[in-house]
């Protein structure tokens, strides 16, 4: 599947079950395990758990595979790793703590242009 219909059935799910603050970025120039990172924020543990499971759920219908959740124990933040996207679901007080946007929204380096070469010095005329 396209990473961008990805990406918009993954902040589907998350709004259904009205998830709030839903951000998402384009890390392909922070690293190469994954190309996208969706943070959203839940109210409680029920709902943070309720999201994660509807975003497999969704995942799975569309025929993509889920490499793992963790952190459905606590609830307060939930990861699910999707290969090329991953999604954090996190509680306020923990999304505020850890502040990931900071980590992940980080524009891409601006390309260099190649510096104007410098003509020889033209050899003065005896």
């Amino acid at each position: 599947m396209d990473i961008r219909k990805k990406q918009k059935a993954i902040v589907g799910a998350l709004e259904d079950i009205k998830a709030r603050d839903i951000a998402a970025f384009d890390v392909t120039h922070l690293t190469s395990l994954f190309d996208r990172v969706i943070i959203a924020t839940a109210d409680s543990a029920r709902q943070t758990k309720a999201l994660a499971g509807h975003v497999v759920e969704r995942m799975k219908a569309l025929g993509e595979r889920v490499s793992g959740v963790e952190g459905e124990a606590g609830a307060e933040w939930v990861l699910v790793d999707l290969g090329d996207v991953v999604v954090h679901i996190m509680q306020p007080a923990v999304r505020s703590h850890y502040n990931l946007e900071e980590l992940w929204d980080q524009p891409p380096p601006r390309a260099r242009r190649p510096r104007a070469r410098r003509k020889p010095a033209e050899e003065a005329a005896t």
